[in-house]
């Protein structure tokens, strides 16, 4: 199976930046990392898991959540297998456990923003906005 490995996560002050970074590694034979549409979620304390981020197989295709539209930014590097999360303006409502995904099922150079959509996930790592 796919192996995914998220880092970058800490303690913020509000209005600061963070840049997260998920590795994959594995996965099934006959497939590449390009293969798969990735995507970011986030979970907060008492809060169901949300959509945050996620682009195509290709990357010439985003999409974003409304609340981190403009701020956010979503990238991949087919090469090295790793996907990207540059987070500017951090607000403190951002503070949650931000999880990678891997996404094999999706159509062409398509992106869910449905976490069902998506059969690998990873540990997450956490993010504090400070106030």
């Amino acid at each position: 199976q796919v192996q995914l490995v998220e880092s970058g996560g800490g303690l913020v002050q509000a209005g600061g930046s963070l840049r997260l970074s998920c590795a994959a590694s594995g996965g099934t034979f006959g497939r590449t990392f390009s293969m798969y549409t990735m995507g970011w979620f986030r979970r907060a304390p008492g809060r169901e898991r949300e959509f945050v981020a996620a682009i195509s197989r290709t990357g010439t295709n985003t999409k974003y959540a409304d609340s981190v539209k403009g701020r956010f930014t979503i990238s991949r590097d087919n090469a090295k297998n790793t996907v990207i999360l540059q987070m500017n303006s951090l607000k403190p409502e951002d503070t949650a456990v931000y999880s990678c995904a891997a996404d094999y099922s999706v159509v062409s150079d398509g992106i869910s923003t449905d976490p069902r959509s998506y059969e690998y996930w990873g540990q997450g790592t956490q993010v504090t906005v400070s106030s």
